[in-house]
């Protein structure tokens, strides 16, 4: 999987050195910046073992307890226990940490009644295109710098598909891609308007739009935290099927399925 914009801090925090580190990482502020660091991994990366953030951070496994730990009981993460294919060797499957619905909005969703009350307003004033040309306008504004795919190659789409990733993320989306079967996935952790996207669906597909756009092809959206599921998560097959006449549609909603065998962990189930 490939992080857009994962933040690199408190990597020190969980390293004893020498006593002056000890004390520092003690400190409020040092405590509160590794908390932060792994909320933005929980978030970024999540579902995610307890070991890999240890590895990712450089926290101790009492370190990374006790910020789980904490995390749990205010209600913001929670744990489960690895599918069968996740576990790798033998013994009990591990447990994968992902922050809650809670812990997704204490990260902010700045004016969101505001937002909702313009939102209804605009409806009120335009009607349902007004909201869907909204929609497409505020799209287009994040992808404004990304070009359409000029040619159809495994390669070449997953490069796009790190390109719209690395935008999102600009955006405050925190996405990320990662290559399934014969696909790859664009997976955005966080939204910074899902609340109001609950109620007004047509900002989730003008995204939607915008990437079958860019990527010229049929892509399919397998989950929205809009609707409760802990990513956006959108397929992209790498392999376009030839058209053949008069099946057009059915070829691309071929193309679009993810590879038998392969699980979508960012689904509804991972809650």
């Amino acid at each position: 999987m490939k992080t857009v914009g994962l933040r690199n801090v408190g990597t020190e925090a969980g390293r004893r050195d020498d006593a002056r580190t000890a004390v520092v990482a003690a400190t409020p502020t040092a405590e509160g910046q590794t908390r932060a660091a792994v909320v933005q991994l929980l978030l970024e990366e999540g579902p995610i073992t307890a070991t890999a953030i240890g590895q990712r951070l450089g926290l101790s496994p009492a370190g990374v307890r006790r910020h789980l730990d904490a995390l749990i009981e205010s209600g913001e993460a929670r744990a489960a226990r690895s599918a069968p294919w996740q576990q790798k060797g033998r013994g009990r499957p591990a447990k994968q940490y992902q922050l809650t619905a809670a812990g997704r909005g204490r990260l902010g969703h700045a004016y969101d009644d505001l937002a909702g009350a313009a939102m209804r307003q605009l409806r009120a004033i335009g009607g349902d295109k007004a909201i869907a040309d909204f929609a497409r306008q505020r799209v287009a504004t994040i992808v404004a710098g990304i070009d359409k795919l000029a040619r159809h190659t495994p390669e070449a789409t997953a490069a796009k598909a790190d390109e719209i990733a690395e935008v999102f993320t600009e955006a405050g989306f925190a996405a990320t891609t990662r290559k399934v079967g014969a696909g790859v996935q664009i997976c955005q952790h966080h939204c910074p308007v899902s609340h109001v996207a609950e109620e007004f669906p047509e900002l989730c597909a003008a995204e939607l739009e915008a990437f079958r756009d860019l990527l010229g092809t049929h892509v399919q959206r397998l989950a929205t935290i809009a609707n409760g599921d802990c990513a956006c998560t959108t397929h992209v097959p790498l392999f376009v099927l030839p058209n053949s006449a008069g099946d057009n549609q059915n070829s691309d909603e071929a193309a679009a399925q993810p590879a038998a065998g392969t699980t979508n962990d960012s689904g509804r189930s991972a809650e």
